[in-house]
């Protein structure tokens, strides 16, 4: 049986559990140098040497970062272990895609997706507006004026409206709930898009816009969690309505 000799490093001693810790260690090294997508964190071999495992063991742990999105293993000759995401992102991609399987699947509904929703969005625009500058409602304007004129139903005005929301997650200032929040935009959005079609009144939904920004720019908390969860309301009340064949 082959023996490896541990090289002093980065990680801690692998004891139980050893592809669970090598996961854990390797995510906690990446957090804790705030290493980028595209970052080199090393070689297969390096990094067994420095964990004092078999290759199958390491190749065990990296399988479990890759399925969530954080590393990407690259063969060749500028082969090696790469950051693919920072860890909130990955987390984020990975929950998007759970969650697109579950509604796939029938396991989750639209209309309790648009539910989560609203205990995600409104306290976020809340938060925009105690942290919102200048250019957050540059932004938040810009997507509005992107969005006029265009179908409401088509990817264009979808990708406006995507913009619009993402600006008011970042500026909320969370990380934890920016990154529990990206299946909205991954999925869900999408998903009403192509249920509702052509229902979806583009100017109404330009309308709620407005007043979401006119809180935020006015940095009152409460009606902007008040013009969000309007803005979402909406979206369910259609939902209902297309449902029931109305």
């Amino acid at each position: 049986m082959a023996t490896h000799t541990r090289m002093p490093g980065r990680f801690a001693v692998v004891q139980v559990d050893a592809s669970e810790q090598i996961a854990r260690e390797i995510r906690m090294y990446v957090e804790r140098q705030g290493l980028r997508p595209g970052d080199r964190i090393g070689t297969e071999h390096e990094l067994s040497r420095e964990f004092g495992v078999s290759r199958p063991t390491l190749r065990e742990g990296l399988r479990r970062l890759a399925g969530s999105h954080l590393i990407r293993v690259q063969k060749g000759r500028a082969g090696g272990v790469y950051v693919d995401n920072t860890p909130n992102a990955g987390i984020g991609r990975h929950v998007s895609e759970s969650i697109a399987a579950m509604l796939e699947c029938e396991n989750v509904t639209l209309r309790e997706l648009v539910e989560a929703r609203m205990f995600l969005e409104v306290p976020l625009a809340g938060l925009a507006a105690e942290h919102a500058d200048e250019t957050t409602i540059a932004v938040l304007t810009g997507a509005i004026d992107d969005a006029r004129g265009l179908e409401a139903a088509g990817d264009e005005f979808r990708l406006a409206d995507a913009r619009f929301h993402r600006a008011i997650a970042e500026t909320a200032g969370n990380d934890l709930l920016l990154t529990f929040t990206s299946w909205i935009l991954d999925v869900l959005q999408p998903s009403l898009s192509e249920h509702l079609g052509s229902a979806i009144d583009g100017s109404e939904v330009i309308e709620q816009h407005q007043a979401i920004v006119r809180a935020i720019r006015r940095r009152q908390r409460t009606a902007a969690e008040r013009a969000m969860r309007r803005h979402i309301a909406y979206t369910a009340e259609l939902l209902r309505s297309v449902d029931a064949g109305g």
